[in-house]
This record gives structure tokens, C-alpha cells and sequence, in this order.
């Protein structure tokens, strides 16, 4: 199963986002937060060792301006081939897959899928670039 490295997305429509992540990741709603311009939204997979936090604005056309960094979710796996070839049947159109070599040895190998609102989130080989 994926592990969540870093998490925040901020979404337009939180249908669309959250039956992306459902059927990418098999994460589903773990707490829902209303406030006056926003909804935080905690999604977890059966585990609950894959955590994602939504933002979603309240009223607003666009997502609030993203900082470095931001709209950018890395999730690692112990198979990235089997990882690519599932989303690509499930018709995500995941990037090819790269690699690169690690300093002291070693290769990172890794591929990009877009969630709805276009945010990258890169997935990589356990044991590559990050643990």
C-alpha cells in the first residue's frame, strides 16, 4: 500500500477530488471541518497509514495561491511498475517512469500522475529516493 510523504492539496471541487483519490489511492473520508471560508477534509486508506488533508475554498473560483512546494504529493510503493500499470488501466495516463542515479549508489525511480485540479503527485520506489 502507498505512504503518504507529504500532504496538502487544495481542490475546486470536492467531489471531483474525492473520488479521485478514492479510486487512485482507496482513500476515503476520516473527518470533515467546516469553517467560515474553508473545508479541511482528512482522507485515510483502510490502514490509516495514508493520510491526505484537502483544503477546499468556500466561494472562491480559484484555490488560494500556493506556496513552494505546495499541490505536490509524494507517496512511495514496494511495486512501481505494478503501481504504473494499475493506473494506467484505471485511465489516470500516469507519466512514464524515470530514474536517475543516487548519490553513494543506488537508483530513484519514480513517475508523475495529475490529480484533477493538476497538481503533480510523484510516486516512487520504496527504498529510492525517500523511505
Amino acid at each position: 500500500m502507498p505512504r503518504m510523504i507529504h500532504s496538502m492539496i487544495r481542490v475546486l471541487d470536492e467531489a471531483r477530488s474525492l473520488a479521485f483519490y478514492e479510486g487512485a489511492f482507496g482513500l476515503r473520508i476520516a473527518g470533515r471541518y467546516a469553517f467560515d471560508g474553508f473545508i479541511l477534509i482528512y482522507l485515510a486508506n483502510a490502514e490509516a497509514d495514508f493520510e491526505l488533508e484537502l483544503t477546499v475554498n468556500k466561494g472562491r473560483a480559484e484555490p488560494y495561491a500556493l506556496g513552494e512546494g505546495y499541490g505536490h504529493l509524494a507517496v512511495s510503493v514496494d511495486d512501481l511498475a505494478a503501481e504504473h500499470e494499475r493506473f494506467t488501466a484505471a485511465g489516470y495516463a500516469p507519466g512514464a517512469v524515470k530514474s536517475f542515479a543516487l548519490p553513494g549508489g543506488g537508483e530513484a525511480r519514480f513517475f508523475f500522475v495529475q490529480d484533477p485540479d493538476g497538481y503533480k503527485i510523484e510516486v516512487l520506489q520504496r527504498g529510492g529516493r525517500y523511505q
